[in-house]
C-alpha cells in the first residue's frame, strides 16, 4: 500500500467525521485522561523537597532543574506507554499506525522544514531585531558551536531548549491529541481544547513566583500568570494545528525550542541596541524568572527608522504567516482533515 493510501485509510477508518462508527472512547473519558496526564506532569514537582520550590530555592536552581527533568521524563514514559496501550489494544491499531498517531513515525524532513519556515515567517520582525539590532548573529558567528554548547551545557539552557520542548510536546501533543481523536472530537476543537491543558499546566508558576518573590503584591503576580497562561495557550493552538496537519511531534518540538529562544515579539516601544556587558546566566531570553533582564530598557538609542522597519516587518511577517498557514502545513502524514480541506475536495 502506498504511503498516501495508508494515511488516508487511517484517517477515514478512525478519525473521519462522516462515518457511523462510535468513538473508541467518550469525550468525557478523553477529558479525564487529559487531566490525569497533566497532573502526572505537574504534581511530582511538589512531592519532593528536591523539586518543590521554596523562598530560598527557585525553579532556576540547577538541583531543582535536574530533579524536575527526571520527574517529567518519567511522566512522559508513563503517559506515552499508556496511550500506546490504548491505541493498540482499545482502538485496535497496528504498531506502525499507533506510532504515527503518537507523532513518532514516519519522520518527514520536508514537513519539519516547512513548519520551521512558517514559524520564521511569523518571527521576521523579532529575527530582524535579534540579528541586526541586538547582533545575536555576530556572537553566534564569532563563537559558533562554542556559544551553542555553552548555552545547552547550562541547566537553564538545557531545560529551556531541550528538555522543556521535548517533554511538553510529548505530553500535550503526542499524548493528548490522539486521546481526543479517539473520542472523535472535531479537529478544530482539538486545536483549541488541548492547549488549555498546556496553559493550565503553567498556572502553578503563580505559586512558585509568589513564594520566591514575597515582596511582590498578589495583583502583579496574578497578571503575570494570566499573561503566561495566554501566550502558552496561543502557542499551544499553533503547535496542536501543526501536529494535526503534519502528524509529527518532531516539528512541534523544533518550533517550541525556537520560540523559547526567540522569546515573545515586541509589540510596543522603540527598538534599542543593548549595551555590551555580561548578562546573568539566569537571564536566558524566553524563559527567565528574574525580576528584570539587565539589558531590558537600556542600550544605545537608534534612529526611528529602525523601529519603523521592525514594526513593518512584524506586520509583514504576520501576513506571510497567515498566507502560508495552510500550504506550508500540507502533509500526506496528516492525522485529520479540517473542514477547509474538505470543502476544497
Amino acid at each position: 500500500m502506498a504511503p498516501m493510501d495508508f494515511f488516508v485509510k487511517l484517517r477515514n477508518t478512525y478519525f473521519g467525521h462522516a462515518d457511523k462508527d462510535r468513538p473508541v472512547i467518550s469525550p468525557t473519558t478523553a477529558a479525564v485522561l487529559s487531566v490525569t496526564c497533566t497532573l502526572i506532569y505537574v504534581v511530582p514537582f511538589y512531592l519532593s523537597s528536591s523539586t518543590r520550590p521554596s523562598p530560598t530555592l527557585n525553579r532556576d536552581a540547577p538541583s531543582v532543574i535536574r530533579a524536575r527533568i527526571r520527574a517529567v521524563t518519567l511522566a512522559c514514559i508513563i503517559a506515552s506507554a499508556a496511550t500506546l496501550y490504548v491505541l493498540t489494544r482499545t482502538a485496535k491499531l497496528s504498531l506502525s499506525e499507533a506510532l504515527h498517531m503518537l507523532g513518532c513515525w514516519p519522520v518527514r524532513p520536508l514537513d519539519l522544514f516547512k513548519s520551521l519556515t512558517l514559524t520564521f515567517l511569523l518571527y521576521i520582525g523579532p529575527l530582524f531585531e535579534k540579528i541586526f539590532i541586538e547582533r545575536d548573529l555576530d556572537d553566534l558567528l564569532h563563537r559558533g558551536i562554542a556559544a551553542t554548547s555553552e548555552t545547552l551545557s547550562s541547566w537553564q539552557g538545557y531545560r529551556n531548549f531541550v528538555a522543556g520542548p521535548v517533554t511538553e510536546e510529548i505530553i500535550f501533543r503526542s499524548v493528548l491529541v490522539p486521546i481526543h481523536l479517539l473520542a472523535k472530537v472535531a479537529p478544530s476543537k482539538v486545536v483549541f481544547l488541548t492547549p488549555l491543558y498546556f496553559g493550565i499546566a503553567h498556572i502553578h508558576h503563580f505559586y512558585e513566583f509568589h513564594l520566591t518573590h514575597p515582596h511582590v503584591s498578589i495583583l502583579p503576580v496574578l497578571l503575570r500568570s494570566l499573561f503566561q497562561f495566554t501566550y502558552t495557550t496561543l502557542f499551544g493552538w499553533f503547535a496542536a494545528f501543526i501536529y494535526l496537519r503534519t502528524g509529527s511531534v518532531y516539528a512541534c518540538i523544533i518550533i517550541h525550542s525556537f520560540c523559547n529562544w526567540a522569546g515573545l515579539p515586541r509589540f510596543w516601544g522603540r527598538v534599542r541596541r543593548r549595551e555590551e556587558y555580561p548578562i546573568s546566566p539566569l537571564a536566558i531570553r524566553g524563559k527567565d524568572d528574574t525580576d528584570a533582564v539587565q539589558a531590558q530598557g537600556k542600550g544605545e538609542k537608534l534612529g526611528l527608522r529602525w523601529t519603523v522597519a521592525y514594526y513593518l516587518l512584524l506586520v509583514a511577517g504576520a501576513f506571510a504567516f497567515y498566507r502560508g498557514l495552510w500550504p506550508l502545513t500540507t502533509s500526506e502524514a496528516a492525522l485529520s482533515e479540517f473542514a477547509r480541506n474538505k470543502r476544497k475536495t
